[in-house]
């Protein structure tokens, strides 16, 4: 029987993980919905909807094919791999080594840019391209986490669940304020999710092999708590090593 631990910890990253690929697909169509107009932004989304859904429907049949430690191996590799880009990136950002990402450069950036091909008599169906291109690769990303996080123990429904309610909050807060969602602290929140990602990743590898874990379900707590505490670790050691530099630059 699957643990409350276990379900609410399978929703929660598939929540916030999706709520900042969302929020950075929203950017673009809401750059190209006031830069050009809304007719492109909502072909350009609908059809990269449509595509996902069709993704959706090959994979999911095929993932009841897999012996359950199969896909639980699998997928907890690919867990890891993705979960650690993530929490790479997010340790480098808070280290100051990597720039972080501001939602309303983006908007910027991307306005400007369908502005210069406003000319263009291609125009609209740049503009939709545009579009279709954030939604269909911001959309993988999130169906990979809600596959990996929910199919290696049967929780495809609950991770769904969880993505399904940051598409709506991310859709309502924009329709409200009309604006990109600038204020979202992005890097807190992929530093977390990376930590749930590759906790659970590590936990499911070891379930494919086998292992057996101290405290069952509970022990993604103790994985997660202990990539927390080295990664805080790393940034400060990052944080270190980049002062004698700036150091050095000021003289």
């Amino acid at each position: 029987m699957t643990s409350i631990t276990t379900i609410s910890s399978a929703v929660t990253a598939a929540f916030l993980g999706s709520f900042v690929e969302v929020v950075e697909a929203f950017t673009i169509i809401l750059a190209v919905g006031l830069s050009r107009s809304w007719r492109p932004a909502f072909i350009g989304t609908a059809l990269a909807l449509a595509v996902l859904a069709v993704l959706i429907l090959v994979l999911g049949p095929l993932l009841g094919l897999v012996p359950i430690g199969l896909l639980q191996y699998v997928i907890g590799v690919l867990l890891i791999l993705f979960g650690i880009r993530w929490l790479r990136k997010a340790i480098l950002r808070a280290a100051g080594h990597i720039a972080l990402r501001d939602e309303a450069k983006a908007f910027a950036a991307e306005t400007d840019a369908l502005q210069r091909q406003a000319a263009d008599r291609r125009a609209d169906f740049l503009a939709g391209l545009a579009a279709f291109k954030a939604v269909l690769l911001e959309g993988v990303e999130v169906v990979f986490i809600v596959i990996a996080v929910g199919a290696g123990n049967g929780m495809l429904g609950y991770a769904s669940l969880g993505a399904a309610a940051a598409c709506i909050l991310v859709i309502a807060l924009g329709l409200v304020i009309h604006r990109p969602l600038a204020r979202v602290p992005e890097n807190t929140l992929k530093f977390v999710v990376g930590l749930m990602l590759t906790g659970f990743g590590i936990f499911w590898t070891g379930e494919g092999l086998g292992a057996a874990w101290p405290g069952a379900d509970l022990a993604i707590l103790g994985i997660i708590a202990i990539l927390a505490l080295v990664s805080l670790v790393a940034v400060r050691v990052l944080r270190g090593a980049s002062r004698p530099s700036l150091e050095a630059n000021a003289r």
